[in-house]
């Protein structure tokens, strides 16, 4: 099984850019190149600011819509560690076994 992570990125005017990948490490080299998503193109500086394993592609898109819905409010609460991921996206939890 591939894992994918959700990650979030912030741009040098302090937007969150949202995506999903299976390595955090070398998506973000390529957004910093210039590379993949046209809206972090020409952003100027940018910072990983939050990624975390959400399991298969089908959870991350999920997630990843999910995560698109919120404010930037609540965004900035998961960036910040005042609200758990699982919190905000509790349908996204795997039944214990």
């Amino acid at each position: 099984m591939t894992f994918w992570f959700l990650y979030l990125i912030r741009t040098a005017d302090n937007r969150l850019y949202t995506g999903i990948t299976t390595d955090v490490a070398r998506r973000f080299t390529q957004h910093q190149a210039g590379k993949g998503a046209k809206a972090l193109r020409g952003k100027g500086e940018l910072t990983l600011v939050f990624s975390v394993l959400v399991g298969d592609r089908s959870q991350a898109l999920r997630a990843e819509y999910r995560i698109k819905q919120l404010t930037k409010r609540q965004k900035e609460a998961l960036v910040a560690g005042s609200v758990a991921f699982e919190a905000l996206l509790p349908e996204l939890q795997t039944p214990a076994d």
